[in-house]
Formats: structure tokens, sequence, C-alpha cells
């Protein structure tokens, strides 16, 4: 609605100006330097603000900018048409003159008093804000209050001697204070320099920042128009006065971005700046090739005023170029470094060798590309972080990749202002941290091109992560398969052992025994007792091979499953254990090898504890959950020292990943028998303290027995 009203009366008057001073009275004093120059882009700008803002400030921009043309209207219709000062009707009629020019003051100086967001903090800041409007009824009160027409500084014509018909004759007493206050507009002025002022100079930190850039433009145009007053015919105070007005919608652009003046929201301020920024950049530059014809002509002609205008155009066209660039760089970065980045990065990726190269190279584009001050590559190999029942390091998961660091992030840095986790798939690699800008805040733009390297980058980074896990397990494979053969060794040199030593000792004295018995017999000696004898030795004989199987395979896993094998060996643990399972669990039967994996598993971390967790308490609890077998082994004991770098073997002898990298000892075992099948093995504290020692292995459902909890 606004922009539906004022857009047509600005231009309408705009036109009328130029045509008539610029073309009908061309070889006058035209003053089109004031309308062009001066008025001209303070009306655009008012103009687009009102296409992309509803808020009040940015209504009273253009309401004093268009005034401001109306004002200039009035001035050259009455110039141009002096007679009409003699008909009784011009009283009325000055009214709009004033009332223009007092309409355009009112609205800048409540524009700028309350600049940026159009609420002043102070009690006594609000309360005078009505005030600044009386330069609005200048036309209305000297209409009832002059007995002679007051008329506009600027139209060079004094109106002392033309009476005014309209005067309340007991209202002449304060014609003075009406011409003081609201047609030099002195009062109003005062105060809302007062405002803009106090607030610039005594408000809070934040205050005084927002307000800092338009107070001081504010001073400057405030300089220039008191030099333009008081030494009119000084050289250069009219550019002067020009520049001072095309710097304050400078400023207005300036607290848009800083600041989100005239309501404009965060995400909107980039684009916006440069919208305006560069209309503005190109009404200035088209008023600045304009400036020489409008301002020397006459004296010179018409072919020499175009020529002049061309060589300015020409000549001005590098800076209007320079600062659309300056102005993009400021608001986006380099655009052509940033595309150059995106176009050499691939190549860089392709060509890195070690990871630690390939992760420099894209820490330092990213650095380059954004203008960073400093940028981190984190790399994240926690694959059971999401799992809320993982307590620790597995198996299978390759140490992370180094961190690297481009720029100056030195301890006591701050953090980073921005950052983009690397994605592949549904799976976060890591993250790219990014320090502040080194010259102002990061635009939209640039965030989506950080994300666009983080696309790019991730399926590089994916691949590293990759080549690592695979050459660790290839380690770890290897090593495993070495620990295996070794067991198998020490397997069989200790059944060789217990063989030669016990049971092959215990046949022999059996063997002796029988031949003795048999000379006995052929002599008649032989007693009834000496037989029993005999027999007792070979039922003895039968309980250690007995024994002996049940340490290789314990007839209790193969009669009544898992559960059963575990419990078995409770009462023989020195410190009270717990067992839990679900009735289903205790139905269920696995696979031989899960099975006899898990009972081992069970046997040598509840070995540990009892060796090295000085607990009072254990408990191993058997679940199914998403196709795996479950295994917690817990105790209270005095769990995992973190700080310490190594320590002894077992569940409770050293941090978690240091006691999974051990290569011989119990949870080495563990390990290499839970790899066997493909599943994983976590260490981690248990809660309130302790240890707790996760397996899980992959199992294949089986009909009706199978149960998953």
């Amino acid at each position: 609605m606004c922009l539906a009203v004022l857009g047509p009366i600005g231009v309408a008057s705009l036109v009328y100006v130029v045509v008539v001073r610029g073309v009908i009275e061309a070889n006058v004093d035209h003053g089109l330097g004031w309308p062009l120059l001066g008025i001209l882009p303070f009306f655009v700008f008012g103009m687009w603000l009102l296409t992309v803002s509803s808020s009040r400030t940015a209504v009273f921009i253009a309401l004093a900018a268009t005034a401001l043309l109306a004002g200039s209207a009035y001035e050259t219709f009455v110039q141009r048409n002096a007679e009409i000062v003699a008909e009784p009707w011009f009283p009325l009629f000055n009214v709009l003159g004033l009332t223009a020019d007092g309409l355009a003051t009112a609205a800048f100086l409540v524009v700028f008093a309350t600049f940026p967001d159009g609420v002043p903090e102070q009690r006594w800041q609000r309360a005078v804000m009505p005030l600044l409007w009386l330069p609005a009824l200048a036309g209305v009160l000297t209409l009832v209050t002059s007995p002679y027409v007051v008329t506009s500084p600027y139209l060079g014509i004094s109106g002392e001697a033309i009476p005014n018909p309209f005067a309340v004759p007991w209202l002449e007493w304060a014609a003075p204070v009406v011409l003081a206050a609201s047609v030099q507009a002195w009062v109003a002025m005062a105060l809302g320099l007062a405002v803009i002022g106090t607030r610039a100079l005594f408000g809070t930190p934040d205050v005084r920042a927002r307000t800092r850039v338009m107070a001081l433009t504010i001073a400057a145009s405030g300089v220039a128009f008191a030099l333009w007053t008081f030494v009119p015919g000084f050289p250069g105070v009219e550019l002067l006065v020009y520049a001072s007005l095309i710097a304050l919608p400078i400023a207005a652009i300036h607290g848009i971005f800083r600041y989100g003046a005239f309501e404009i929201a965060p995400g909107d301020r980039g684009r916006l700046v440069a919208r305006s920024s560069n209309l503005l950049i190109t009404v200035v530059y088209a008023a600045a090739v304009a400036t020489p014809a409008v301002l020397l002509t006459p004296p010179l002609r018409a072919a020499p005023a175009i020529l002049l205008t061309t060589a300015v155009a020409v000549a001005l066209l590098p800076v209007r170029s320079w600062l659309q660039r300056r102005l993009h760089r400021a608001l986006f970065g380099d655009r052509d470094r940033q595309l150059a980045m995106l176009a050499d990065l691939g190549t860089q990726l392709e060509h890195a060798g070690e990871p630690r190269d390939l992760l420099a190279r894209l820490a330092e584009a990213v650095r380059l590309g954004l203008d960073a001050s400093w940028v981190r590559i984190r790399t994240s190999t926690t694959d059971a972080a999401a799992d809320p029942d993982a307590v620790g390091t597995g198996y299978g998961v390759a140490e992370a990749l180094p961190d690297v660091v481009a720029g100056d992030a030195e301890a006591g840095t701050p953090g980073p202002v921005e950052t983009c986790d690397l994605l592949h798939g549904d799976e976060v690699l890591g993250r790219i941290e990014v320090g502040p800008r080194r010259r102002g805040d990061y635009s939209e733009d640039e965030r989506t091109l950080l994300r666009t390297v983080a696309g790019q980058a991730a399926a590089s980074v994916a691949t590293l992560r990759l080549t690592a896990q695979l050459a660790a397990q290839l380690d770890e494979l290897t090593a495993s398969r070495e620990r295996l053969v070794a067991a198998q060794d020490d397997e069989r040199r200790r059944l060789e052992r217990d063989l030669h030593d016990g049971i092959q000792q215990d046949v022999v004295a059996q063997i002796a025994g029988l031949r003795l018995a048999r000379n006995r017999l052929q002599r008649g000696e032989l007693t009834p007792a000496e037989l029993t004898e005999l027999q007792d030795q070979a039922r003895a004989t039968l309980t250690d091979l007995r024994e002996l199987a049940r340490g290789i395979h314990p007839p209790v896993l193969s009669d009544n499953g898992l559960v059963a094998a575990v419990e078995s060996g409770v009462a023989r643990f020195p410190i009270p254990l717990e067992v839990e399972a679900d009735a289903a669990l205790r139905a269920e039967r696995f696979p031989d090898d899960v099975e006899t994996t898990a009972y081992y598993v069970v046997r040598e971390a509840l070995a540990n504890t009892a060796k090295h967790a000085h607990a009072r308490h254990a408990s191993v609890a058997l679940s199914r959950k998403n196709g795996t077998l479950r295994i917690a082994i817990s105790d209270d004991g005095c769990g995992i020292d973190e700080a310490a770098g190594g320590g002894a073997e077992g569940a409770s002898g050293g941090p978690p990943a240091a006691v999974l990298r051990a290569s011989h000892g119990g949870l080495a075992n563990i390990r290499d028998r839970v790899a066997a099948l493909r599943g994983t093995v976590r260490v981690g504290p248990n809660d309130p303290a302790g240890t707790r020692v996760l397996v899980e292995l992959p199992v294949t459902d089986r009909g009706a027995g199978a149960s998953d909890g």
C-alpha cells in the first residue's frame, strides 16, 4: 500500500523537476544537483526497502525521500509560476510545500534517532519521540498563526509581503514559537541529535556498537549542511553535502547487514544487502556520470556535455566494477577463489597419498576458500557411539585417522564458529570445524560451500578410513592366527604333558600291577582284594580321563546347552556369581561353534575377574538382541585405570583400548575366539564400579526355538 502511494508521487515529482529544469528551462541555472544527487539515491533505497520490509522505519525512509521530491517539485512549480503568489489561495497552496519539507525532516529525525530497530532504550528518549514530528505541522501551524505567508527558505521567494487571510488574530503571538519549533525545526533537530548522541556515546556497549556508524555519518552530514548554510559559496561544499547524503543509505545498509535494521531476518541479510548495495551503486554511478553535465550545463552546450558524460561513464566503469567485486567479496567471500578451490579439491584429494596428507590438503583448501583463521578436521570411528549398550572399544574398529589443523589454532583459541559433519550415507565419519573468519562473518553461501566441500570430501575420507580399517584388521588377523597356532601348540603340549605325567604313569602302573597279579595267579597267591585294588585304580584313571576331556569340551555343554554349562561353574567360583537369562534363552540351543566360543569366553572373563578385579560380586547376563547373542560379564571390582597406559592382563587391568590391543593374556584369547565368529568385544567401566565385558556373537535363528530379547 505504501509503495503504491509513495512510489507514483515520488516518480511524478522527479520527472516533473527534471523535465522543467533540465529540458524546458535548460538555458538557466537548472539546480538539478539536489534532486538527482541528493534525493534520488535515498528515494530508490526507500522504495526498495518497502519491497523487503514492512517495518515503520522503512516506511519513514520512503516517506522522507518522497516528501523531499514533492517539496522539490513544489519549489520548481512556484519558481516557474511566480505569479501565483498573488492569488488568494496561495497561502493554502503554500501549506503543501511547508508540510512536505517538514514531513521529510521529521521522518528522517525519527529514523536516525532510533536506528537500527526503531525503538530507543531509555524512557526519556521514548518520551521525546512525538516532539520530533513537530516540523510536519509547520504548514498548518503557520497558516493559523502568522499574519503573512511563511515560505520555505529554499523557495527563493520571501512571503513577508504576502498577507495571510487565514491567520487567527488571537494566535499571532505564537508565530515566533511556531517559526522556531516547526519551520526552522531547531527544537526537533536538537532533540533528535540528543537522542542519537546519547545512545552512541553513553548507551550500553551493544547500543553503542549498533549506532556508531550511523551516528558518525549523521555528524558528517550535519557538518556539511552547516557549511552549506553559512558559507554557501565555499568550493566543494555542495559536493560534500551530496556525498554525505549518499553515505546515509550506505550506513543504513551496513545496519541491515550487521544488526538487522528495518526488521530484516538474519537469513535474508546477506542477500538483501547485496541487492540494495548493487542498486545503490548503480544509482550513484548514474548520478556521478551525470554530475559534470548537470553542474556545468550551461555554459556547456549539448555536444560537449554528451562527450563529457560519455568520458566520465567510461572512466567510472572500472570503479563501479571494483565496488561491486569488493561488496560481493565482503558479503559472500571470494567466489572465484571458492570455485577454484572446488575445482582443485578433487585433484588434490586424488593425488594425496597418506591419510594425514589428504586431510591436510582438505583443511588448507577449506581455510583458503572461506578465508578462515583456522580449520580443523576431526575424524571419529566409534561405530557403537549410537548404541546405548556399548561400553568401550570394539574389535574390528580401526584407530581414528589423525586430526589435522590448518591455520592458527593454538591453545586458548576460541572454539569453532561453524561445523559440518562428514556424512557418507547415514554414517558420520568426522567433522570439519571452522574458526572465525578473518574479515566479517560467514555468509549463507559460504556455509553452503562448506557443506558442498564436506560432501565431496566424505567419500575420500570414507575410503581412507576403510583402508585403515582393513590394514588394521589384516594385521590383527595375522597376529590372531599366530596366537591361535601358538595356543594350539601350547594346548597340545599341555595334553601331552598331562597324559605323560599323569594318566600315562597311572596306566603303566596298572599294567605292572596286572603283570604282578598274573604271576601271583599262576602261583595261586592272588587274592580278591588285589583285584579290587586294580579295579579302583582303573576307575580312578577313567575319572582322570573324564576330567581331562571336560577341560576340552564339558559334557554339560553338549547335553544341556550354554546357560546350564555356565551355571555349572557357579558353585566353584570363588566369589558370589549370578547368571541372568530368560526362560526362552535357557531352552534355546545355538550352533556348536557359538556355544563353545560363548562358554570359553565366559570362563576366561571370569578367570580374569577372579585373578585381577578384587571383586565381591560378579554376574553373567545372556540375551538375544538384533540377531546376536549378547554376553555381558560384570563385576564390582577395582575397574579400569583409564589413566594408565597399560596394566595387568584381564578385564580390569588397563584402559579398554590397551587391554584389547594386548597380544597375549585373557582378553587377547577372548578377542581371538570372538573374531573367529566375526563378533565384537567391548570393555568398559561398570556402573557404579568395576568392569564390564560385552561380547556379541552373530547367530542364526532356529525357528520356534529362537527368541529375541
